[in-house]
């Protein structure tokens, strides 16, 4: 057996994965205490750099999360023991849509009615990484018996 390994995932595949992906978990300290919440999003590339973009219901704990967030996504194949995670950490930030274009290009498009807090994650850290599960050594080349 090869033994498992964790590599970094480049700032590019982190993009090229937060592209492909339409749910996360935002994560933020709501009294005191950790909380984590699964959300719909949308990665927004405009010029100044990437945002993820949510939306919510107004009121809701993560319409009153503080400015400091992390946003993760991730894929896990528990079979194979391996998998891939993104963590995003940034500033929450209240948007308020002001053109068609707006919620168009900002829309996570989410699952459920009535989400009409518009928020904005502006990332400071950027971070990636994968897990690739043992693997088994054949002792022997599979074509010789085929």
């Amino acid at each position: 057996m090869t033994d498992a390994r964790l590599e970094p995932l480049s700032h590019e595949t982190c993009l090229r994965l937060l592209r492909e992906g339409t749910v996360g978990r935002i994560a933020f300290v709501s009294d005191g205490d950790p909380l984590i919440l699964p959300v719909n999003y949308r990665l927004v590339e405009p010029s100044s750099g990437p945002i993820v973009a949510v939306r919510t219901r107004p009121g809701t704990a993560i319409d009153a999360a503080p400015s400091s967030v992390a946003f993760e996504i991730d894929s896990i194949d528990a079979v194979h023991h391996q998998g891939w995670s993104v963590l995003v950490q940034g500033r929450l930030l209240h948007a308020t849509p002001t053109s068609p274009e707006f919620r168009e290009l900002y829309d996570p498009k989410s699952w459920v009615a009535d989400v009409e807090s518009w928020l904005l994650i502006d990332p400071w850290a950027m971070s990636g990484r994968e897990l690739h599960g043992a693997e088994g050594v054949w002792p022997f080349h599979p074509g010789g018996y085929l």
